[in-house]
């Protein structure tokens, strides 16, 4: 059987090169991505604000603290979406196969590739047209699994690459710190260290049974993801991914209020349906079929996101620009396409630590009780949202009308 060639690239510090593009004094000096007041959030660092501790998702207050002398910048998402969307470009005409998995990442499968170039001098010759381009630093790993190939990304960075060859994935990966396993965040590993165990290579060496008794089925990922073994593929990315939902009226109707209503809950449950499927969407697009069978769409991009504040102002601008006054309307529907995996589920450009937590908060209650126990009062015309996973396959919204 052929060995598998995995390539994963990763964007070096995404947003500051992206900045440090459009003002070069920004080079080589520490820099904070994020919401300018104390209250923001840090969206991306530099390297040189790293090295006093400062880490994506920190309370700006904090990063200022630990690093005071460094530059802090709004952030403008639509930039970075527009040099994401370069990058992909460049990607999907060099590689076969390619999968997004956010807004600066990267997989390629190039197995089979050696037999006409050499997979990792195609990887190279990538990465300096991506450079030369684009002008963002990337970096990246290439091995014969994605979870290899992501972990020699980070070895790699920042701005270079590595390859991992193939029967010595366990010994690069042995002196290795646990946390650099892709899946294991604060609490997996403070539990493992609170084992004694800190290094990729004592997972190595424990039975798999041991392993599960801990963490349970985690802890059998864990263990083959430490021992170098993943057998997961490189899904095509696709830009015609999309979720959606709609409603057709038992009775033609033309109440704006109860419209706009409906049309706000339904971008309010897709926005949840896409944080809890960690997507992203960047096009949005709103339609409406009127009582005579006509039916119009309008669409517009955005910057990636999942937040419900993004979102729903956009469908309902967009609602607004194509509803008749003087026409009856039979239906009306939202769809998001375009759609990315991603964990900047929140514009952490704009928004403070009490929004960000107040959606974690609310999508906690949702998934412990349903979808419908929380929404927005402007929405309770359509109180009766179902409990829908676009990415599941299970039934879409049913939407109910009810005068608040």
């Amino acid at each position: 059987m052929e060995n598998r060639s995995i390539l994963h690239l990763d964007l070096d510090t995404f947003f500051v090169s992206c900045e440090r593009l459009i003002d070069s004094r920004l080079i080589g000096k520490p820099i904070l991505i994020g919401g300018v007041t104390d209250r923001g959030v840090v969206a991306s660092c530099s390297y040189e604000a790293r090295k006093f501790g400062v880490h994506s998702a920190m309370p700006m207050k904090l990063a200022k603290q630990l690093c005071p002398e460094a530059i802090q910048i709004k952030g403008n998402s639509m930039t970075y979406s527009k040099k994401s969307e370069e990058v992909t470009a460049i990607v999907k005409e060099e590689v076969p196969i390619y999968e997004k998995t956010s807004i600066d990442e990267f997989y390629a499968d190039l197995t089979g590739m050696d037999k006409f170039f050499n997979s990792y001098k195609m990887a190279s010759e990538l990465r300096q047209k991506i450079t030369k381009e684009t002008g963002l630093p990337i970096s990246f790993g290439l091995s014969e699994n994605k979870t290899v190939s992501k972990i020699a990304t980070g070895e790699a960075k920042p701005d270079n690459q590595l390859k991992v060859d193939y029967g010595f994935e366990k010994s690069f990966l042995a002196p290795l710190s646990v946390k650099k396993i892709p899946m294991i965040g604060d609490k997996t590993f403070q539990v493992l260290c609170g084992l004694g165990i800190k290094r990729i290579e004592t997972i190595q060496q424990m039975p798999v049974e041991l392993m599960e008794k801990v963490l349970g089925k985690n802890g059998i990922s864990i263990w083959r993801k430490a021992n170098g073994i993943d057998n997961s593929i490189v899904e095509p990315y696709s830009e015609r991914k999309s979720i959606s939902t709609e409603r057709t009226f038992d009775r033609d109707t033309t109440d704006i209020v109860k419209l706009k209503a409906i049309m706000l809950a339904m971008a309010e449950n897709l926005a949840f349906q896409l944080r809890r499927g960690q997507k992203l969407t960047s096009c949005v697009t709103v339609k409406v079929r009127y009582s005579d069978f006509n039916t119009y769409t309008l669409q517009n991009r955005v910057p990636y996101t999942s937040a419900d504040h993004m979102l729903i102002p956009k469908v309902l601008e967009l609602f607004d620009k194509l509803y008749n006054k003087r026409l009856l309307v039979r239906l009306i529907g939202v769809r998001f396409s375009h759609l990315v995996n991603g964990g900047y589920q929140i514009n952490l450009f704009e928004d403070a630590t009490e929004m960000i937590n107040l959606y974690h908060a609310m999508d906690k209650i949702r998934d412990k009780h349903g979808d419908r126990k929380v929404m927005r009062a402007a929405g309770i015309e359509a109180k009766t949202i179902s409990r829908f996973n676009p990415f599941t396959g299970e039934p879409p919204p049913l939407l109910a009308n009810r005068r608040a």
